[in-house]
């Protein structure tokens, strides 16, 4: 692929969207309402819309290495609080993947740069599983249950922030955890149980 074939591929794509609708590209300038929020991996081998089955304008999208809520990185906060407070998005979902990159380099014993500081937040979900990751002998097995664990954390994050807090509140906004298995291309709901993790900590991080 080269950028010749790129731009191509573009006037292409173009001209299958107007033959089945002329109007395909003034009703898409008109504006955004999306449903959905999506938080994801910057994989290059893991797309919202393809694997979610959506068309453009139906969710708002963020993505970064190992799909990671930080409070201090502005990126992922702007995106959450305009796709929250401003597009008044309904669903927000973090979504992982099975042979995360990221994952897997968080936990290597090596210096990586301007990467450590990023990957130390994967590191920090290990700690706080330890014993359950730890007793998974098989090292694959175990990788993939920290990708499950941290994006479990990362949902818990936006669940400490307040524009998250403050929507659940007053139009019942959901949080999900997915993870997308690459192996087989299944998009798995994690089926957290947030209630039983928030029971403990809420009166820590109730904002709103």
């Amino acid at each position: 692929m080269n950028v010749a074939e790129v731009f191509k591929n573009n006037e292409k794509w173009i001209a299958e969207k107007l033959s089945i609708n002329p109007d395909y590209f003034s009703d898409l300038a008109k504006g955004q309402s999306p449903e959905f929020l999506y938080i994801g991996c910057s994989d290059s081998r893991v797309t919202a819309e393809d694997l979610m089955g959506i068309q453009p304008g139906q969710a708002f999208v963020h993505r970064n290495i190992a799909n990671l809520v930080n409070n201090v990185d502005l990126s992922v906060m702007t995106v959450l609080n305009y796709a929250v407070r401003h597009l008044k998005v309904n669903h927000i979902v973090v979504c992982g993947h099975y042979n995360c990159g990221g994952v897997k380099a968080a936990m290597q014993p090596a210096d990586l740069g301007i990467l450590n500081p990023w990957l130390r937040n994967i590191r920090d979900v290990y700690r706080l599983h330890k014993d359950e990751l730890n007793a998974i002998a098989d090292e694959d097995a175990r990788y993939n249950r920290l990708v499950e664990l941290n994006v479990q954390e990362q949902c818990v994050n936006l669940l400490k922030t307040a524009a998250v807090q403050e929507a659940i509140v007053h139009r019942d906004l959901t949080v999900q955890g997915w993870v997308f298995d690459i192996r087989t291309g299944r998009l798995i709901d994690l089926k957290i149980d947030f209630e039983k993790i928030l029971k403990d900590i809420t009166e820590i991080y109730k904002l709103y």
